[in-house]
């Protein structure tokens, strides 16, 4: 599987392989089919691994079973139903399921754009529209960063909700 974001791709091993010597952010996948299902047991995650930017997190012992079913015809399959079973002991009480369609662009040319992720580009582009500073430090693996937001004083801005509005001038 290839996925724009952050260029990363994962494997899904149909045949018996040795597991990774590591765990990854997409852990180590191994698929079988039951008739026309796509049947993929996901482990090996590292204590890394987020479900969506607000933060909620997985540890390493997450576990997650995936479930790839073609809607109609697998000839001109233009849709397939993805079903996952999500567990993680450290973090959650009980699995929970997700389920949701796959569908397939069919557009002459289309393409998979790349999608380059730029580190703070959200505070760069965004950050004066907040009321308050969203990180003034960041501490990273191999680095450590401290943002200190400047407004140029020519610039008198007025907050009001979510956007900035340039006072008028007299």
């Amino acid at each position: 599987m290839v996925f724009s974001y952050s260029s990363s791709g994962r494997t899904i091993n149909l045949d018996k392989v040795e597991k990774l010597p590591d765990d990854t952010y997409n852990g180590f996948s191994v698929g079988r089919w039951e008739g026309d299902t796509l049947v993929v047991d996901v482990s090996g995650f590292n204590d890394k691994t987020w479900f969506d930017r607000a933060g909620n997190f997985a540890t390493d012992t997450l576990h997650v079973v995936e479930r790839f079913t073609a809607a109609g015809n697998l000839n001109d399959m233009l849709a397939m139903r993805y079903e996952a079973t999500i567990e993680d002991p450290k973090v959650f009480t009980r699995p929970w399921k997700i389920s949701m369609p796959f569908y397939r662009r069919i557009e002459r040319n289309a393409q998979l754009m790349e999608f380059r992720c730029q580190e703070f580009v959200e505070e760069l582009a965004f950050g004066h529209l907040r009321r308050q500073q969203l990180t003034k430090h960041y501490e990273g693996l191999t680095l450590n960063i401290d943002i200190t937001r400047k407004i140029p004083k020519d610039q008198d801005l007025l907050y009001q909700r979510d956007y900035v509005m340039p006072t008028p001038k007299k």
